[in-house]
């Protein structure tokens, strides 16, 4: 099956545009994902700088009964949508465990990459032949607007790989809140939370020692002037990560070595860089438990149980609406 991109030329055009126009240049991290930083987020989970998958691996491959147990108890039927699913390898763990011990899960992976969906059906269907898989090409807001409000079975939604951390702080209450609403009595929530800790360990997370960060955010510019023949110069950019350890927030800029000039065909106006002006693409956004209470609090949520890598580096936090 072909899946095709939620976000099209135009959207993408309209987007790139704006952000370039606002006095603070943004764009949103949703363009890292076509087909090149695909590949490139893939080396960045590979790398040894980058803990957050490795942590969140750790729980699900070590403790996928006592997940299935906080999400389903001894249901043998449940529907597992999990938003931002990226290549699913954690949540394989937990559907082969699954499967193992003579459950039904029907799979519905979401996430605004089709390539990426693309990738994980065929390593689904070699892994996991006999799963049930209905994947979901779109954003979060609009995938939790198709989720069932009845259902004849559990409803188990996953939010791994710190995705939260992507969303400032209203648009993860918003995120939750819209989750919460959509829950039934039996449905669990599971959100990864990336935790504060050794500011040097979470900066190197995003300056990796092998540049596969860098790459991935430079790609953006490679990508706008791939899709919409723009002529940035990404050799006159740097990527540039910082982190707020008061904050907890991680955030990632690139960052114009000169005084230059880009142009995009529709925009009505050349887009102009001073020299070390900042573009911001993405926020993560790392968490400590009073953090964590204070979002499930604003979103009506209950905490169920929480599970934390080894290393005390990430908590997986399982919820249920009230």
């Amino acid at each position: 099956m072909t899946l095709a991109k939620v976000d099209g030329a135009e959207q993408f055009r309209r987007d790139v545009i704006q952000g370039l126009g606002q006095e603070q240049k943004s764009i949103s991290s949703r363009y890292f994902y076509d087909a090149e930083g695909d590949r490139i987020f893939q080396r960045i989970m590979a790398s040894p700088d980058y803990y957050p998958t490795r942590a969140e691996e750790e729980i699900f491959r070590d403790r996928p009964g006592d997940l299935l147990g906080a999400l389903v108890g001894d249901r043998r039927t449940f529907d597992l949508v999990e938003l931002g699913a990226g290549d699913g390898t954690k949540t394989m763990h937990l559907l082969r465990r699954a499967l193992n011990e003579g459950r039904e899960p029907i799979y519905r992976p979401v996430d605004i990459s089709g390539h990426a969906l693309e990738e994980l059906g065929s390593a689904l269907r070699k892994e996991l032949p006999e799963l049930q898989f209905r994947p979901l090409v779109a954003e979060y807001f609009h995938a939790l607007q198709k989720l069932p409000k009845a259902q004849e079975h559990p409803k188990v939604i996953l939010f791994l790989g710190s995705n939260i951390g992507n969303l400032d702080r209203t648009r993860a209450i918003n995120l939750l809140d819209g989750i919460s609403k959509s829950m039934g009595p039996l449905d669990r929530l599971l959100v990864g939370f990336d935790l504060k800790k050794d500011p040097a360990t979470i900066l190197r997370a995003y300056d990796d020692r092998d540049g596969h960060t860098r790459d991935f955010n430079l790609n953006l510019l490679r990508r706008i002037n791939r899709e919409l023949g723009a002529d940035f110069k990404p050799e006159h950019y740097i990527h540039a990560p910082v982190y707020d350890p008061a904050t907890g927030r991680a955030l990632s800029y690139i960052v114009s070595t000169c005084d230059q000039v880009v142009r995009i065909p529709g925009a009505a106006y050349p887009i102009h860089f001073r020299k070390w002006e900042a573009l911001h693409t993405e926020i993560s956004q790392k968490y400590d438990t009073p953090m964590i209470e204070d979002l499930a609090h604003k979103a009506d949520l209950r905490i169920m149980g929480t599970l934390t890598d080894s290393q005390g580096h990430f908590s997986d936090v399982v919820f249920a609406a009230y």
